[in-house]
């Protein structure tokens, strides 16, 4: 049976400071506002997105343990306008860190309001640097005009299959984790392109093919 008639649910967890556009960039993704679910394929395979935004959640430490326990992968958005938004990162990634027991956990780190560039307090490069520290990959986003949202979400699925492929064998690629565990026929979206996502390259969007659950 085709690896696109499995369906496997990823909890994706949107972190950052306050005002980053943890908010717009999930609804711009999603492009709903009453549901964080959507359905798509990413490279031939099904993916059920469950997208958790913590925008309102940034003072409150409990509730933060609780999702960085729970989430699959990790997008660390920090505005370029903003350095001490950037500054954050370190500080959920480690958090993220240490509430796993790992050294390692699947994230993107997302520099969003690429469109502000006459505002820019964080360059480029310094946000690759901070991603490559972490084994992740950096992408600059405006969820304003929807540059590189979809990338973003599509980089942090890649993450995902990659650690747990690491860390269960190829099986776990083709192997439902959903809750009933029967194949689900579903269409949706190709997600993006199979190389690494440079900064500059924007974002085509998502197609209608995509499913809101």
């Amino acid at each position: 049976m085709s690896r696109a008639q499995f369906l496997r649910e990823y909890r994706l967890v949107v972190v950052g400071g306050g005002g980053v556009g943890k908010s717009a960039l999930t609804i711009q993704f999603i492009q709903s506002h009453d549901s964080y679910r959507k359905q798509c394929i990413i490279d031939d395979e099904v993916a059920l997105l469950d997208v958790l935004d913590t925008a309102g959640q940034e003072e409150y430490g409990a509730m933060r343990e609780q999702y960085m326990r729970t989430g699959d992968g990790f997008l660390l958005v920090y505005s370029i306008t903003s350095r001490s938004s950037f500054e954050e990162v370190s500080t959920f990634h480690q958090q993220i860190l240490r509430v796993q027991d790992r050294d390692y956990f699947p994230v993107v780190v997302v520099a969003n309001k690429c469109d502000l560039e006459y505002e820019r307090q964080v360059q480029p490069h310094e946000g690759r640097d901070l991603a490559k520290r972490f084994g992740a990959q950096c992408i600059e986003t405006s969820a304003k005009q929807r540059v590189n949202v979809d990338d973003a979400f599509v980089a942090v699925v890649r993450a995902i299959r990659k650690f747990q492929r690491q860390e269960t064998g190829p099986a776990a690629t083709v192997t439902s984790n959903n809750a009933t565990g029967r194949p689900t026929q579903g269409g949706g979206v190709q997600g993006g392109p199979r190389n690494e996502q440079t900064n500059d390259e924007p974002s085509t969007g998502c197609c209608s093919g995509c499913v809101i659950l």
